[in-house]
């Protein structure tokens, strides 16, 4: 426990260190994945995990995200996937975004309940629509959507299996702005995307849906 809350304060701050060797996990890597309403733009800064062993990995994603065919509510699970190697399964995920429609940037803390790491290294038989067929898979994607208000969605899938729930978090506003400060109040890009412009200008921002 004191190495895991010393890892913690260290992703915090930006300087725990990694590459602890292979974990011993039934598959080379797992998957996060990174989504968000359609039309609400987001820029990820980071993503940083501290794995079951107490070790802490920084910015294992970032960037772009992919946007669900709904801007009310959820679309569940999947997103842009990233493999997330040589980390053992996450009990804790930190993620900062940049909420491009508002704009504000926020950092929300994912604690991952045993049940999802349980269930992580249980093969799992679903069936895949896209070709018709049975197959048999692990739930390693973690799926984290954001939205505006700070509001992160996570669920758990894999292979052909149906995505379940882990839990709805809300971020708290980073005080020293996009890029902790570093960019001069300056977000990922100057103005939104002119069909993000129209259907926020139309419909405004959908707080309260998600």
């Amino acid at each position: 426990m004191k190495r895991l809350l010393l890892c913690v304060f260290a992703v915090m701050l930006s300087g725990c260190a990694t590459g602890q060797g292979q974990p011993d996990l039934p598959y080379n890597y797992w998957y996060v994945g990174l989504s968000a309403p359609l039309y609400m733009e987001v820029w990820v800064e980071g993503v940083d995990v501290v794995d079951q062993r107490g070790l802490a990995f920084e910015r294992v994603h970032g960037g772009t995200v992919s946007y669900s065919n709904q801007t009310a509510g959820w679309h569940m699970g999947g997103g842009k996937m990233k493999q997330v190697p040589g980390v053992d399964l996450p009990e804790i995920i930190f993620v900062r975004w940049q909420s491009l429609v508002e704009p504000q940037t926020y950092n929300v803390r994912i604690d991952i309940p045993q049940w999802v790491r349980d269930e992580m290294v249980i093969p799992q038989r679903g069936y895949c629509k896209y070709n018709k067929s049975w197959k048999t898979d692990y739930m390693k994607k973690i799926s984290i959507g954001m939205a505006p208000g700070g509001i992160a969605k996570v669920w758990l899938g894999g292979g052909c299996s149906d995505y379940k729930e882990i839990g709805r978090f809300v971020g708290e506003i980073e005080k020293r702005g996009p890029s902790q400060g570093k960019t001069e109040g300056r977000y990922a890009w100057p103005e939104l995307k002119p069909e993000s412009q129209a259907y926020i200008k139309k419909n405004g921002i959908p707080y309260g849906s998600w």
